[in-house]
């Protein structure tokens, strides 16, 4: 099988949020094919009209890289079509089994043309906002090896971004909550995004810079997750809360 057929396969099973099985075993997909993968469907989103908003990054902690066995992060794209304003009622119908986790989003204020370091965020980054990231897999029972996570655009299928403010530069101990229907079911530190959330981004400019991709002015960055993901249901509120940042939430129907 192509890589053209298996991201047409990805594409269908989002659209029309139906599982489909595993592939990268069986057709021996590497990492950089399934990044490939990835670019083609995203590609296809595009020629439907959607527009690349930004990227999200993926195994942003140390325990979840270990638990994969891989020694770097994974990124995907984000789109318009993704985006979900805050307090938005959204129908789960559209999704296979979504899961949600709060993040931190962070505003690109200048072009990414290579890799930075932590000293430069300040230069290309000015906004920062509490976020939650909505993900779902499109593979049965939501089981994938990373090459199978990476060509489904590292499961990333929605997004939320809270009241933007300026940026700060430390938050790497801040705490995160995770509340359904005020009920707290995740609680983090912020040190578990790569010990500091502004690391991510130092993480993207360097594999964007790798990809030959720039991270362009108003796009945004999710840093990755806090706490484990939380499967959703109808008739629920969910909300992000970080410490000095605020809340942001979007509920379930």
């Amino acid at each position: 099988m192509t890589n053209q057929e298996i991201a047409e396969i990805l594409d269908q099973a989002a659209r029309q949020a139906k599982p489909t099985k595993q592939m990268a075993e069986a057709h021996e997909v590497s990492l950089d094919a399934a990044y490939d993968i990835q670019r083609i469907s995203i590609g296809k989103r595009i020629d439907r009209g959607e527009k690349v908003t930004g990227f999200k990054l993926g195994f942003t902690s140390r325990a979840k890289m270990e638990q994969m066995g891989v020694h770097d992060l994974i990124w995907g794209i984000l789109t318009d079509e993704m985006k979900i304003n805050p307090d938005e009622e959204v129908n789960l119908d559209r999704w296979i089994h979504p899961r949600a986790e709060p993040e931190i989003a962070f505003r690109i204020s200048k072009d990414i043309e290579e890799s930075i370091s932590l000293n430069d965020i300040p230069n290309y980054i000015d906004k920062m906002a509490p976020a939650l990231e909505i993900i779902d897999s499109r593979y049965e029972n939501f089981k994938f090896s990373l090459e199978d996570v990476v060509a489904d655009n590292c499961s990333s299928t929605g997004y939320v971004i809270g009241d933007w403010q300026d940026l700060k530069t430390e938050i790497n101990d801040l705490s995160i909550d995770l509340n359904i229907n005020t009920e707290t079911v995740q609680e983090g530190k912020t040190a578990a995004i790569l010990n500091n959330p502004l690391q991510s981004v130092v993480e993207l400019s360097r594999l964007a810079s790798k990809a030959d991709l720039v991270v362009k002015k108003g796009q945004v960055v999710l840093a990755g997750a806090a706490t484990a993901a939380v499967y959703l249901d109808k008739n629920q509120t969910i909300e992000a809360n970080i410490e000095q940042l605020g809340s942001v939430s979007f509920k379930t129907k």
